[in-house]
């Protein structure tokens, strides 16, 4: 918890936020530091001016740097951010472009009113203390900007979480240890303060009484407010704009600029963007793990830096005093070689843990803070942030790719010492060129026998040369994309097997691996030609339209199971995976394992259970469909919900990627004629259903008699 503190606090003022706002570029500033770096700009640069010339249509317009020079003393750089007369000045750190921004020469007229209410100087500009970025206000001043609940409520946590014993609210001088806590005052009091303010007579002894720990925590279940339209204050946020990623009321929706925009739900978006940030925090949470072990590894080579040290400096002595008087000079020489040396290595390295420690500090940080961010229940106040913390996860993962857990420095000391030149050769004595780098490993052997395919998984194993004395720490295998396209990596790792899903039916692969060690990488191996199972094809173009083709004997069929991987957590599987139902009242989606971009596929589903008249639905779906809803309810699902299905009965869906056609069969009978038609794409088997449903699939079936008919016709 200690190391989010960086995250609640304003890079302003320093301190914990105070009323924080979000600003356009995802940063958070205190309302009051805010308005201590405002400035005002010039007549043309205001958004009146600019809409009434035509050159603009934002609500907040952002400047451009370069007239901002306007506002920058003699390009050094160095700039702070200013308060009125009555507030300190906070210095800001060196921006990128070093632009500075300082406040108006002159305080504001007293005003009566809150800071938050207090108005906001004509054509007022305020710049981001974090990425420097300006924009000019509009009418609404800082109104404008939305409040962030969701940091309030965390640093409140926080503060809750560090505070230590809680203290009298009333006493005068040193406050004394609380003992009660009253629910309607909501003042904690001593013994001598609740007999002195707050006597058990009269009105007061209707008052409950409870003890501090009991009170700060009901403190902190008290419902907070309710965040409101910026743009209408009086309205509550009902839906959530997906053009413009923010919260709006109806009266938006009615009246506003967001009438013509899409928008769902709020609730939906706020548990779908609690997933994305969650999902995004399994990967940088890894990410943090790995870091964490290369600490451990940069740590154990500072101790075998000094090993390989202290054992090269006693080899060196020893063949140094063999050389009796005349090395003794050169011997001293040397020794500063190496300790040079041994002091360069342990300063690279230490550099390194020093640099991956502050950037671990910082992503478990970030992470601690992300997890605070999804405990909260305000949904409006929750995607005001969710998209620029999932950017920002994202990026911090980013910053932990390919190099950054690689140790700058080896342990091992690449000097040898030559002690055969005579005498007379003592002076010139040198250490001799450092050794030469291992060479690569040998290039790796595909073992053709435990190659295979099936369905439209393929599986690939290799191996190193028999004689190959060069040690390999890992292999890449590349794959096309079964077009004769370009190759890709699609496994990178030490093992020696690997089985890759997803492909397409009725295509040609080629692949091909190669091995690396810290030298390099080797030759790539003989390329390895894939053949995944072949679809059906209706085109017969050698035979007369009117000779009947049997569909059987062209489709290859497929067996696969539910994917427990992409499934809803409260999906249950068992008969492995073949069997599923749901703990949950509400519907969820399971995906088959096997996805279908070519050919002809049919498979069914028999339902074992079927209590108080569920919806249970039956279907295709994306990959990315959602798995909280009832399958078919968005646009990346296909599905029958109704006609005919009860206990016993039997669900058979008949997917003609050939035709780009759905069709569905109930009890061996086809429900209509085709249900879908222009189907295109990967597609997977895929149902929904509740606690009251059980069903169990069948694959590697035939395509029903009357389907192979009308299709032969066809």
């Amino acid at each position: 918890m200690e190391e989010m503190e960086e995250e609640l606090k304003c890079p302003v003022c320093g301190s914990f936020y105070r009323e924080p706002i979000i600003l356009p570029c995802s940063h958070n500033i205190c309302q009051a530091c805010a308005r201590n770096i405002l400035v005002q700009t010039p007549e043309s640069e205001s958004p009146q001016s600019r809409r009434a010339s035509g050159s603009g249509v934002s609500d907040y317009d952002y400047l451009d740097l370069d007239k901002m020079s306007l506002y920058s003393e003699a390009d050094s750089g160095y700039g702070s951010y200013g308060g009125f007369a009555s507030a300190p000045t906070t210095p800001c750190q060196k921006s990128p472009n070093g632009v500075r921004v300082f406040p108006p020469a002159m305080p504001p007229p007293a005003t009566h009113l809150s800071p938050a209410l207090a108005p906001v100087p004509r054509n007022s500009c305020i710049t981001c203390p974090q990425c420097h970025r300006s924009l000019i206000l509009d009418d609404r001043g800082l109104r404008g900007f939305p409040k962030n609940r969701v940091l309030e409520g965390v640093i409140d946590r926080y503060q809750q979480s560090k505070a230590a014993a809680l203290k009298c609210q009333l006493c005068e001088k040193a406050p004394k240890e609380a003992t009660v806590m009253c629910e309607q005052c909501d003042v904690f009091y001593c013994d001598p303060c609740r007999l002195r303010c707050h006597p058990p007579r009269g009105p007061l002894a209707k008052h409950r009484l409870v003890p501090p720990a009991q009170g700060r925590v009901s403190r902190r279940l008290s419902p907070r407010k309710v965040s409101t339209c910026t743009d209408h204050e009086l309205e509550n946020h009902s839906m959530y704009c997906v053009q413009c990623k923010m919260p709006v009321c109806y009266q938006c929706l009615e009246e506003g600029k967001h009438s013509s925009h899409e928008v769902k739900a709020l609730g939906a978006m706020w548990k779908l963007h609690k997933s994305q940030l969650s999902q995004a925090l399994n990967g940088l949470s890894d990410r943090a793990k790995e870091a964490k072990e290369f600490l451990v590894q940069l740590r154990n080579m500072v101790q075998q830096i000094q090993e390989n040290s202290v054992e090269f400096e006693a080899c060196l002595v020893a063949q140094c005093d063999a050389l009796i008087d005349a090395l003794n000079r050169r011997k001293a020489q040397l020794l500063a070689r190496v300790n040079k040396e041994h002091e360069h290595k342990l300063k690279v390295v230490r550099d390194q843990i020093s640099h991956c420690t502050v950037k671990l500090r910082q992503t478990t940080g970030l992470m601690e803070y992300c997890l605070e961010v999804i405990k909260e229940n305000d949904p409006s106040g929750f995607l005001q942030i969710s998209d620029a913390l999932i950017r920002r996860v994202h990026l911090t993962e980013d910053q932990w790719g390919k190099g950054t857990l690689t140790p700058r420095m080896t342990t091992d000391f690449d000097l040898s010492l030559d002690n055969s030149p005579l005498l007379q050769s003592i002076h010139q004595l040198d250490f001799v060129q450092m050794k030469t780098s291992s060479p690569v490993p040998a290039t790796p052997i595909l073992q053709l026998e435990e190659c295979c395919t099936h369905n439209n998984s393929a599986t690939l194993s290799w191996k190193q040369p028999p004689l190959s004395t060069v040690p390999a720490d890992g292999y890449i295998l590349e794959l096309d994309d079964g077009n004769g396209g370009q190759f890709r990596e699609v496994y990178v790792g030490k093992e020696t097997m690997c089985t890759v899903d997803g492909l397409h039916f009725n295509s040609t692969y080629n692949a091909r691996i190669k091995a690396f060690n810290k030298t390099g990488v080797s030759q790539y191996s003989k390329t390895l030609v894939l053949q995944t199972s072949e679809g059906c094809n209706f085109e017969t173009q050698s035979a007369p339209y009117s000779q009947l083709v049997d569909i059987k004997k062209l489709l290859a069929v497929a067996w696969f199971a539910f994917d427990p991987g992409s499934a809803h957590s409260d999906i249950i599987f068992s008969n492995d995976n073949l069997t599923v139902t749901c703990s949950s009242y509400d519907d969820r989606v399971v995906l088959g394992k096997t996805g279908f971009s070519k050919g002809v596929h049919y498979w069914e589903l028999t339902v074992d259970r079927y209590d108080n008249h569920p919806d249970p639905a039956f279907g295709v779906a994306r990959i990315d469909v959602m798995k909280d809803v009832m399958l078919g309810k968005d646009d990346k699902a296909w599905a029958i919900t109704e006609g005919g299905i009860t206990k016993g009965a039997t669900i058979g869906i008949l997917l003609d990627l050939n035709r780009k056609t759905l069709t569905f069969f109930i009890n061996d009978e086809q429900q209509g004629p085709i249900a879908f038609e222009n189907v295109e794409g990967l597609f997977f088997p895929a149902v929904s259903l509740n606690r009251n449903v059980q069903v169990t699939l069948h694959t590697g079936l035939p395509v029903p008699d009357c389907y192979s008919s009308r299709a032969s016709i066809a």
